[in-house]
């Protein structure tokens, strides 16, 4: 029987910081991806788990554009980007894989609806501005924007996920041997209401609902995917280095909330707690000797 793993293919990993938000530019990088993802299904059993903050943001702006109608809350544009995403994944591998069976699923995941994040929005969707046109656009669209790097972005709420919805329909097609693509940017954000759900204006990091997806499904390996090639201390410095091989406590000091390697340091050290399974951080093109540990970050106990 093949292992399990998740894969995290971030946002930023298909359409890069400062690059036109194309569906052109956004093929390409899928077909990175898919190339890559043919090779890793031949020995593992793949659920991907894709971010959505350069679309989900890009989406917002276009919805913005149109005056005659109100603008459609992020839930709606979340459940928009997974389709728009998984559907350009999913034909990618298809092709790659000899048309293997892939499934896209739509995926709900439940937050806490009394969330902090709800309060002080920290999640980066859309295109990068200059920073002098920060006042422009809180102005023109009532936005929050915060430094991303030598950018700003828009900022949204991004709360904690708490439950996989949907995830007996997920194991019911990896049971069927479907590669399945799901929780697309981090899932669409639901609270209990009454005896159902309702949606919730958030978009959720992609990262830590993989972690929680990669536990519920009792995964053998979690892959994050990035911009990044591994994480490094002293990022940005003569004395920058690769951290290869560590454990969840060396890489603590990397999961701040703020920082830019947080989310991802958080999900890898969150599953690998829990399942004592090795985890992995790298980037997109590197995927298999990721894995291998030649390169990359990898994190076990």
């Amino acid at each position: 029987m093949k292992k399990k793993i998740v894969i995290a293919l971030g946002g930023n990993a298909l359409l890069q910081r400062g690059e036109i938000l194309s569906a052109e530019n956004q093929q390409r990088s899928i077909q990175v991806f898919a190339e890559m993802a043919s090779e890793l299904a031949r020995d593992y059993q793949l659920v991907i788990v894709h971010g959505n903050g350069p679309q989900v943001g890009l989406l917002a702006l276009q919805n913005a554009a149109y005056k005659e109608s109100p603008a459609w809350p992020l839930d709606i544009l979340v459940a928009e980007s997974q389709g728009m995403i998984g559907f350009a994944i999913a034909q990618a591998l298809a092709s790659s894989t000899g048309n293997a069976p892939v499934t896209t699923l739509m995926t709900r995941v439940e937050v806490d609806p009394q969330d902090d994040a709800f309060s002080t929005p920290g999640k980066y969707i859309g295109p990068v501005y200059q920073p002098d046109q920060q006042t422009d656009l809180e102005e023109r669209y009532g936005w929050q924007m915060k430094a991303d790097g030598q950018y700003i972005r828009r900022v949204v709420p991004s709360p904690t996920p708490l439950k996989i919805l949907d995830s007996d329909a997920i194991c019911t097609l990896m049971d069927a041997g479907h590669m399945v693509i799901c929780c697309g940017g981090g899932g669409i954000p639901v609270i209990a209401q009454g005896d159902g759900y309702q949606g919730t204006e958030a978009v959720i990091d992609k990262d830590l609902t993989a972690a929680v997806l990669a536990q519920s499904i009792n995964a053998d390996h979690l892959l994050i995917l990035t911009d990044a090639d591994a994480v490094y201390e002293n990022w940005g410095t003569p004395q920058a280095r690769a951290l290869r091989h560590v454990t969840p406590e060396e890489l603590a000091p990397f999961a701040a909330p703020d920082g830019a390697m947080g989310p991802k340091a958080a999900a890898v050290i969150q599953f690998v707690k829990q399942t004592g399974n090795a985890a992995f951080i790298g980037a997109l093109k590197d995927a298999p000797q990721v894995l291998a540990g030649e390169k990359g970050t990898c994190v076990m106990q």
